[in-house]
């Protein structure tokens, strides 16, 4: 049993806890916090031990009637892995802290490829874990065009990736974030940052990327053009990705037009949070011209990461391969979308009533 700790509970470390709990072998020790908010006590409530980020602050949860079982020196001295859930930038003040206790740890992609050993995805680059005692998860984009590049480049082989992101604003509860009505380039200068962090995970792959970011809160959509090194049809490429457990097939009959429909059919099946963690790719989008492929693809940002953070765990922490690992965590979290409207699916029948 592998005794993972998270530092941060918002948005993605919330998540990863329940996913971290959900395998048979692992399990939460705790998690810890920097400040007596809401989500504090929503970590209580799911029944995870809570920790002091911050040691000065423990009595501030005291205060508030949220007891805590330690600070995150105590957490750490209880673990066997740390997963790094804190806001961008502090998980690389948190490096020398997991180092002096020995402690190997996974970082998120909002953090600098520096900050550990090796990026990982679990599609593209699960072997970067061997010999390393860290491991950066790619961020929410990169993640997402991995899951599909990978598959192409070693089907077909890639030429030149070409990607223009329209990124969310901010998270549902980033309240401070924007723009509130506008759409920006986000960065100004061509190409963005996305297409060398995706280099992190599949250094082979030419892709250069441009981002805008609007004023939207559910997920980010791709549009990806893939100049391909052989000629594939349009349909020999949807069963290539439909066969990917991680991407979601939207079926053109399914009526889904938007973010919105997405995360409201994630809802309305069961998801927790109405998450995403499968990519969501249009099918009747992939055309092909050619050796160009075409393609839209939206990505949930709170969700998508989440599966690679457990296969992180056991990439970095055993020698269970890849597939397997995959087919572990994909077991226990429910991932892999199959609609009943996607093609050989087929329509259930309406119950006869019984009179």
């Amino acid at each position: 049993m592998i005794r993972v700790g998270v530092n941060g509970y918002g948005t993605i470390g919330k998540r990863v806890a329940d996913a971290v709990a959900a395998q048979p072998d692992m399990e939460v020790v705790g998690v810890a916090k920097a400040s007596p908010n809401y989500g504090a006590e929503a970590a209580i409530r799911r029944g995870y031990d809570l920790y002091a980020a911050i040691a000065d602050r423990a009595d501030e949860f005291e205060a508030a009637g949220l007891g805590v079982a330690g600070t995150l020196t105590d957490l750490l001295g209880a673990v066997d892995v740390v997963v790094d859930c804190c806001p961008s930038g502090i998980g690389e003040r948190n490096r020398a802290t997991y180092a002096a206790h020995d402690v190997p740890a996974i970082y998120q992609g909002g953090e600098d490829a520096a900050v550990a050993d090796a990026s990982f995805n679990a599609r593209g680059s699960y072997g970067a874990a061997r010999d390393a005692d860290s491991l950066r998860v790619v961020s929410c984009n990169s993640t997402g065009l991995s899951r599909i590049l990978a598959p192409l480049d070693e089907t077909y082989g890639i030429e030149k990736a070409r990607v223009t992101l329209v990124r969310r604003g901010g998270d549902p509860s980033e309240t401070d974030r924007g723009p509130i009505n506008d759409v920006v380039p986000d960065p100004k200068t061509v190409p963005s940052h996305h297409g060398p962090d995706v280099n992190t995970i599949l250094p082979d792959v030419d892709v250069d990327t441009a981002a805008l970011k609007a004023p939207v809160t559910a997920m980010h959509t791709h549009s990806v053009n893939v100049t391909l090194e052989e000629e594939p049809s349009a349909a020999a490429v949807r069963d290539l990705l439909a066969d990917e457990s991680r991407v979601f097939m939207i079926p053109e009959r399914a009526g889904i037009d938007g973010a919105g429909a997405l995360k409201d059919y994630a809802a309305d099946i069961g998801r927790p949070r109405g998450d995403l963690w499968e990519n969501c790719v249009w099918a009747e989008s992939i055309s092909v011209e050619g050796r160009d492929l075409y393609l839209f693809q939206n990505v949930h940002q709170e969700a998508d990461v989440v599966p690679e953070n457990v296969d992180a765990i056991r990439a970095l922490m055993t020698d269970t391969p890849r597939a397997e690992s995959v087919a572990r965590t994909d077991e226990s979290l429910g991932v892999g979308l199959d609609s009943l409207l996607s093609d050989g699916g087929g329509v259930r029948s309406p119950l006869t009533a019984d009179d």
